[in-house]
């Protein structure tokens, strides 16, 4: 617990180079006191630019990375048997407290946001008044909310999934301010998921009365916070909440003719929040299409590939369908391998820049968020806002009841594809995650998925927590079941 809770101990102040301003790996500077550190407009964006490298290395991670590992639990996808069975410890459900994959990767990165994030938070008042130390201070709390969320949706129930989710065990939410650098031998205890959600939407909203509007590539503003606290609305039923955030975002969609330059870093067309990653760097570990894919002179050995059911689902006309899939061949066979984050434009290493929020989500929350409080004609409205901007979309456009609340969740499912979100809609609502017989071939013939349910209220859909850390700190609770 030290080591993750405590990161003032090792920390953390952080020296940035700059690249066609993205934001590069951050250097641990280990000599100093943050209350001298901290003292100008620069130093905290850095300071908070370090809490953006953690929050990016758990998205991006080409091995375990949030952009992926959720779809490979989920029924989107489906294992290429000539691939190299990356990521099937998630894929079959047999993750424990001692994987040392996406469990620990992301809980101990988060934390180290977390920490960054702290540091800034604790110092802010060596700033003078004004908006840039109000824009500093917002980013902070923003960023200190979103890594406990992660982790919180990842490692707990989330308040919508079932009757006793808000009083199961959360996370400890670890907060430093001001002035305070923290208690070095702090072992905290676990709270409820209903506590953890009270002081993610408090980050938020205070961040959004103090963030800035300006746009800059890998950092969060207004738009950001206002797009996060419509989505932790939704996984908290606080549907009119939900829908009132949403319509702060004033983020365009992004059109059917941009779509394909957006997932290949031409175009931000969209985009809520992005984590810019150094694409000219060939010695850095950030090309996280390879969770799907890789390309060689033999052609594209797939990981993971589209599920053939899901696939022949979307409409042809739907401009989604060709932004998803390419056709591949690999040792004689054809796949539905998945487009995304393939590479930039003519580019097939899997190096892009991370889409962690885009405005469809945004307005898809909306359109749930509206259909859960009975408004049906607000909700088809909403829906074909989005539909209007896919030529046309899924669906008939004239949906009602339950024939509406279907086609809300399945152009969710196609618009967020591959993008690190179909586990948590599952999860969150409650259901089972039910995957087809379907083979990994491109009829879907081939080999289908060893396990093909994982049923509604199964302990696996929380992560356990990682083994080091229910060891080092007594007060903090394994997860039922592991």
């Amino acid at each position: 617990m030290k080591k993750h809770f405590l990161i003032y101990k090792l920390l953390l102040v952080l020296i940035i180079t700059g690249c066609n301003d993205e934001i590069e790996d951050i250097q641990p500077f280990t000599q100093g006191n943050p209350s001298t550190f901290f003292k100008d407009i620069q130093s905290f964006q850095n300071g908070v630019d370090g809490a953006y490298n953690k929050l990016r290395s758990y998205y991006q991670d080409p091995a375990r990375g949030l952009q992926g590992i959720p779809d490979i639990l989920s029924d989107n996808v489906v294992l290429a048997q000539t691939g190299r069975r990356s990521n099937e410890v998630f894929y079959d459900y047999r993750y424990n407290p001692n994987t040392e994959l996406a469990s620990s990767w992301i809980f101990n990165q988060g934390y180290e946001a977390v920490g960054a994030a702290n540091l800034v938070i604790g110092q802010i008042d060596n700033l003078p008044d004004g908006d840039e130390k109000r824009n500093i201070h917002g980013q902070a709390l923003a960023a200190r909310a979103l890594a406990h969320f992660d982790i919180v949706r990842l490692h707990a129930k989330i308040p919508t999934q079932s009757a006793d989710a808000n009083s199961s065990l959360g996370i400890p939410y670890i907060k430093v301010e001001d002035g305070d650098t923290g208690n070095p031998l702090a072992t905290p205890a676990r709270e409820t998921v209903a506590s953890n959600y009270q002081e993610i939407i408090e980050d938020l909203e205070k961040a959004a009365s103090l963030i800035s509007s300006e746009t800059v590539e890998g950092r969060l503003n207004k738009n950001s916070v206002y797009g996060l606290l419509s989505k932790v609305y939704l996984y908290n039923g606080d549907y009119q909440l939900a829908i009132n955030a949403a319509d702060k975002v004033t983020t365009p969609l992004a059109t059917a003719a941009e779509l394909e330059d957006v997932y290949t870093d031409v175009s931000n067309a969209g985009l809520v929040i992005e984590f810019a990653i150094n694409t000219t760097s060939e010695t850095r570990n950030n090309n996280v299409g390879v969770l799907y894919s890789q390309t060689n002179s033999e052609g594209t050995k797939s990981e993971y590939v589209i599920d053939f059911d899901f696939f022949q689902s979307i409409d042809d006309n739907d401009a989604r369908k060709s932004v998803m899939v390419f056709e591949a061949d690999f040792a004689d066979n054809k796949y539905n391998a998945v487009k995304k984050f393939l590479g930039e434009k003519g580019e097939v290493n899997g190096r892009v820049d991370i889409k962690v929020m885009r405005a469809a989500e945004v307005l898809l929350n909306k359109a749930e968020a509206q259909f859960e409080l009975g408004n049906n004609a607000e909700a088809l409205a909403t829906l074909d806002e989005l539909r209007a901007a896919r030529d046309g979309g899924t669906g008939s456009g004239s949906e009602t009841g339950q024939a509406l609340e279907d086609a809300i969740q399945l152009n969710r499912r196609i618009e967020l594809a591959f993008e690190g979100h179909r586990f948590f809609d599952i999860k969150r609502r409650g259901e089972s995650i039910n995957r087809s017989s379907k083979g990994d071939l491109i009829d879907g013939t081939g080999t289908p998925a060893e396990i093909l349910t994982l049923a509604a209220g199964d302990n696996r859909f929380q992560f356990p927590i990682p083994a080091d850390e229910v060891n080092a700190n007594p007060n903090f609770k394994q997860n039922p079941g592991y």
